[in-house]
């Protein structure tokens, strides 16, 4: 095996291991706000965007435009997002964070910042080794780590 694919071979290890943890305790939280995975990645998309509109919602989701707006219509009842009517096109739904979307992301981010400092604490020197040379090729590459 070249260093490349053993390295990558860590970094999947870490990535399915980093999942099983931040899953499991991103569950509890998110049963307790009846929030679905989906919906929850939805509103991540929307917390690092102004607005989406209702195509490129369910374009990113990889989902219909009727079951985006299901979706969005599910959060909007629970106060996490926002629709409007684009001041040019009215036709052109423009769907927007809350504040109350916006501190559940932060919330679940917190725990997830909790559970990553908590593994990457207690890695091993490989382990350690693999997450170092990780987030530097992911910086040289602009990724935005």
């Amino acid at each position: 095996m070249n260093p490349i694919t053993e390295e990558a071979n860590k970094l999947a290890d870490f990535v399915l291991m980093t999942q099983r943890s931040c899953i499991l305790n991103l569950s509890a939280e998110l049963n307790e706000g009846k929030v679905s995975y989906p919906q929850f990645f939805l509103l991540t998309y929307l917390a690092s965007e102004d607005f989406l509109t209702m195509s490129s919602i369910a374009h990113k989701m990889g989902h219909t435009t009727a079951a985006a707006t299901g979706m969005v219509d599910k959060l909007q009842e629970m106060g996490y997002l926002t629709r409007t009517a684009a001041a040019n096109d009215r036709r052109k739904i423009m769907v927007a964070i809350t504040t109350e979307g916006k501190e559940l992301i932060a919330r679940m981010k917190k725990n997830i910042v909790r559970d990553l400092a908590s593994m990457m604490a207690s890695a091993g020197g490989d382990e350690q080794d693999v997450i170092t040379n990780t987030r530097k090729t992911i910086r040289s590459r602009k990724l935005g780590l």
